[in-house]
C-alpha cells in the first residue's frame, strides 16, 4: 500500500556548517530514478511511497523522515547511506573503517527530529547508526505514525525520550536506558522535561 504525503515531516530548510545541504536529496533521488529509466509510478510501486509524493520528495518540497528514506533505499535496492551519498564520493575499500568525530556527521532534519547520520562515508553497511536530536514534543505533531520493516536498537544518551507504540503503553527511557524494538507497528517518539533529548540509533539495513 502507497504512504500519502502525510508520511512526510516540513523540512526546516537549514545549512549544516558540514556543507551538506538537507534539500540535496532531492535531486539525488531524482537522478537516480532516471538513471533507472523508472517513472514516478515505478519509484511508487518499488518504494510503497505514493508518486505525488515521490514528485515533492524530488523537488524539495518534502523531507522525508529517516524510515520513509530506509523504505526508498530498500526500493532502489540501496543501503540508506548510498542513498544520501554524494555520487562523486570514492567507493570505500576492504578492511575499512570510518570515524565521525563528535558533533559532526551527515545532516537529515525532519519536523521531529534533527538527525545525524553517522560513519556515512562507508556504503553498503550491514547497519545504519544515527544520532538525533527528539525535537517533537507531543504525538500531535506527527501527521502519520512511521514504521519500516528494520529491527533498531536506540539508546538515550541524554534527557529523556518517550516512546509511543501502537502495541504498547507509552515507554519513558531516561540517559542510559537502551531498547532494541521491531519497527514494523507504528510508533513514533517525543522528547520529555527541560533537558534536550539526544538518542542514538542502530538500524538494520
Amino acid at each position: 500500500m502507497n504512504v500519502d504525503l502525510e508520511d512526510f515531516q516540513s523540512n526546516r530548510r537549514q545549512t549544516s556548517s558540514s556543507g551538506n545541504r538537507p534539500d540535496a536529496f532531492g535531486p539525488r533521488l531524482h537522478q537516480l530514478r532516471k538513471a533507472r529509466n523508472w517513472t514516478l509510478q515505478d519509484a511508487s510501486k518499488a518504494s510503497g511511497i505514493s508518486a505525488s509524493a515521490f514528485s515533492k520528495i524530488e523537488r524539495s518540497e518534502l523531507s522525508p523522515t529517516i524510515s520513509t528514506i530506509q523504505r526508498i533505499a530498500r526500493g532502489f535496492d540501496m543501503d540508506v547511506i548510498s542513498l544520501l551519498a554524494d555520487p562523486d564520493e570514492q567507493p570505500s575499500l576492504l578492511g575499512r573503517r570510518s570515524v565521525t568525530r563528535a558533533n559532526e556527521g551527515k545532516p537529515h532534519l525532519s519536523g521531529s527530529c534533527d538527525n545525524k547520520l553517522l560513519c556515512s562515508d562507508l556504503k553498503n553497511k550491514r547497519m545504519t547508526p544515527i544520532k538525533t536530536r527528539v525535537v517533537a514534543r507531543d504525538v500531535e505533531e506527527y501527521d502519520v505514525w512511521p514504521k519500516t520493516d528494520a529491527e533498531i536498537f536506540m539508546t538515550v544518551l541524554s534527557g529523556t525520550v518517550i516512546v509511543h507504540s501502537k502495541i504498547y503503553e507509552p515507554l519513558e527511557l531516561h540517559e542510559g536506558d537502551s531498547m532494541y524494538y521491531d519497527a514494523s507497528a507504528e510508533h513514533v517518539w517525543t522528547r520529555s522535561g527541560p533537558e534536550e533529548a539526544v538518542v542514538l540509533w542502530v538500524l538494520t539495513s
